[in-house]
């Protein structure tokens, strides 16, 4: 296989994973939890004491697998990747927050995406690091406030996307050593 079909096919993959956090998102905080709030969320505990809604975990995915995309299939189909995204959230979030499902992922994808365009280049670890935590801020504030009309699980929100941002990381730093060894060039 060649590099640049090898590129193609990790970014494929990424794009893919990329599009499946968003109905396990949806699912998630709907079904899945420790205890389910009528009327609002399923609750995971992300930290002692601190809960958020389930569907963080997705999320905090959904922007590092953004990034990969970006990384292997280039700057046009990250963006697509986000339209696409917004659409997909749009159609399977429960009507009561459709709104706030596409506006949040939309903004924070956004977000994500200024962040890291301009750092990938010089350091990908940070990036997707630094892009990770505006986008998962972002997209906390934006979709408790239009969802639920509070920030009451704002810390939680922020720590359950953290989290996957951060276990991703090493993955992160793995791929950036492997496409040096083999040299793939970033899309």
């Amino acid at each position: 296989m060649t590099i640049d079909r090898q590129r193609r096919l990790e970014g494929l993959i990424a794009l893919v994973l990329f599009a499946l956090t968003i109905p396990a998102a949806n699912w998630l905080i709907a079904n899945a939890g420790t205890v389910c709030v009528p009327q609002g969320p399923c609750l995971v505990p992300v930290a002692p004491g601190l809960k958020a809604p389930s569907g963080v975990l997705m999320i905090g995915l959904a922007l590092v697998l953004r990034d990969i995309v970006q990384r292997r299939l280039g700057t046009y189909v990250g963006l697509g990747a986000i339209a696409v995204g917004t659409i997909i959230s749009g159609f399977l979030a429960p009507p009561a927050i459709v709104v706030a499902s596409m506006t949040a992922f939309l903004l924070s994808e956004l977000a994500d995406f200024a962040v890291y365009t301009p750092l990938q280049r010089r350091n990908l670890v940070l990036a997707v690091a630094a892009s990770g935590v505006m986008g998962l801020v972002v997209d906390s504030i934006v979709f408790l406030q239009l969802a639920f009309g509070s920030l009451d699980f704002l810390a939680g929100q922020i720590v359950g996307k953290a989290w996957m941002v951060l276990l991703a990381l090493p993955l992160v730093h793995w791929l950036r050593r492997r496409d040096e060894r083999l040299g793939l060039m970033p899309a």
